[in-house]
Parts: C-alpha cells; sequence; structure tokens
C-alpha cells in the first residue's frame, strides 16, 4: 500500500457536531482583551474559559474540541495543542471543521443574544475579527 494513504478499514468516523462561543468580555478592573469561549455538545456545556486574543481562544476551542471527541471513543489524547500549524482567525458564519486522524469534528457558532454592555458602537464584538 502506497505511504500515505488510508487502507479501508479505517475510513474516517461520522462527523461530530458541537457549538462554540467566542466573544469579548466587557472592560473591567483589568485593563487588558479578554476573549470569552465555551464549547456545547447541545444544552451540555463542555468547556469554558478566556483567553487574551481570540486566537488562542480558537486554539482552545479546537483542543477541548478534540479532546472530547477522543473521550467519546475512549482515547486518551497525546498533545493536541502542539500538533497544529498556525491558526487563522475563523469565520463567523462558517463551521469550521477539524480533521484529526479518522476523526472529524465540526464546530458551529452558537446563536446566543449579545451581551449587554458589550457592544463598542456599531460594531459586534462577538464576531472574531
Amino acid at each position: 500500500m502506497p505511504r500515505g494513504r488510508r487502507p479501508e478499514s479505517e475510513l474516517m468516523t461520522e462527523p461530530i457536531e458541537l457549538t462554540y462561543d467566542l466573544h469579548l468580555l466587557p472592560a473591567g478592573r483589568v485593563s487588558f482583551r479578554r476573549w470569552r469561549w465555551a464549547l456545547w455538545s447541545g444544552p451540555t456545556l463542555l468547556a469554558a474559559g478566556w483567553r487574551l486574543s481570540p486566537l488562542h481562544a480558537q486554539r482552545a476551542l479546537r483542543a477541548r474540541a478534540l479532546r472530547h471527541v477522543h473521550r467519546l471513543h475512549g482515547l486518551h489524547p497525546l498533545r493536541l495543542e502542539t500538533a497544529h500549524g498556525r491558526e487563522t482567525p475563523w469565520q463567523s458564519t462558517e463551521p469550521v471543521v477539524i480533521d484529526w486522524g479518522v476523526f472529524r469534528v465540526v464546530l458551529r457558532r452558537r446563536d446566543l443574544p449579545p451581551v449587554a454592555g458589550a457592544a463598542v458602537g456599531d460594531r459586534d464584538i462577538r464576531a472574531v475579527p
């Protein structure tokens, strides 16, 4: 078999769809901007946190989504955070597809009402720049 090709028995699993929320937190007592992220599977919150940049928050979302998929299949992933290339900003309307070996995760933006007091002018700060 040629190198780099999967055998017929190792076809990709059905994609697992998760939803995420990523938005800028309102200014508080701290002087730096913080991006809040949350990962959901239906009505269940899987993980949440905050990061100092939207790209770092995306990286955290991707790592937690892959960790969840591995856990669903009874596997323990090693160093998910280091195996991905350079992060690029996600488009807020397009689903994000993550392929990892035989696993595929589809992340869709969760429809939530805007955070009160978080809008700056006419710009929606929930969208990743």
